[in-house]
């Protein structure tokens, strides 16, 4: 188990957000940072921390996706090879932050359509990609007694379950695996206990967790939980992120 740092981008400044709450009618931040996201991998270079996350939360082909976009550059130039980046991204428009430093690209909704799994867009993900530079997002909510995975900035519901079975069938075409708890995202109200349970029975690809981690107790509880086969990510509760959580700390767990 290795703590994993995240850069979130929205409207071309480094904030965190309520996960649920990202409509375009409006967003609920918890933190907007005054530093661009360049400092933030400075800082993550600077502590070895590698396989974080740079997320651009605006929709693609907005003027503030671009500006997002200008930051996650800055980004991963800063710190080439050390951060996976997502957020609007196919099977063509990768290869922009591939060659400016990102280790892996992060995909959503493009491998969903009508709320399915479409696999023929990835093996085209894996054909121009290559699998190793494949991350799969498969963030969810709870809906009932399962957790579906949701698309579209965290709005609309697919028919896919999180399982440990799904997560065998995709592995061969990702490297790894990113699941944020968005109905905990940024609310610091502790993990989706349910859903860390079933990615813990998966023991193949890295999974990195995010949603509601927010004290060392809940941390220690998670690397209980998970017996210390996942990864995690802190966002909202850091104290560099305006919250109570050492940095310092975390990043030694």
């Amino acid at each position: 188990m290795k703590f994993r740092p995240c850069i979130d981008i929205h409207d071309g400044k480094v904030k965190q957000i309520v996960g649920g709450s990202l409509t375009e009618a409006e967003v609920k931040e918890n933190f907007a940072s005054d530093k661009g996201a360049a400092f933030y991998a400075e800082l993550y270079k600077r502590d070895h921390l590698f396989g974080g996350h740079v997320i651009m939360l605006n929709k693609v082909g907005s003027e503030e996706y671009e500006k997002s976009k200008r930051e996650a550059l800055n980004a991963l130039r800063t710190y080439p090879g050390g951060l996976q980046i997502g957020g609007g991204l196919n099977a063509d428009n990768g290869h922009e932050f591939l060659e400016a430093g990102a280790k892996g690209l992060i995909f959503t909704s493009y491998v969903f359509q009508e709320g399915r799994i479409r696999y023929d867009r990835l093996e085209k993900l894996v054909m121009n990609y290559g699998k190793e530079q494949i991350v799969l997002d498969l963030s969810c909510r709870r809906k009932g007694d399962s957790y579906y995975i949701v698309t579209d900035r965290w709005q609309q519901y697919t028919e896919e379950k999180v399982s440990a079975s799904l997560l065998e069938k995709l592995a061969g075409y990702c490297q790894e695996y990113l699941v944020h708890g968005v109905d905990v995202e940024g609310t610091g109200v502790g993990m989706e206990a349910d859903l860390v349970a079933e990615l813990a029975k998966y023991h193949g690809n890295p999974i990195t967790y995010a949603g509601g981690l927010a004290s060392f107790e809940e941390i220690e509880r998670f690397r209980e939980l998970s017996s210390g086969r996942l990864d995690f990510t802190v966002g909202s509760a850091l104290d560099i992120f305006g919250g109570t959580l050492s940095y310092e700390g975390v990043k030694s767990v």
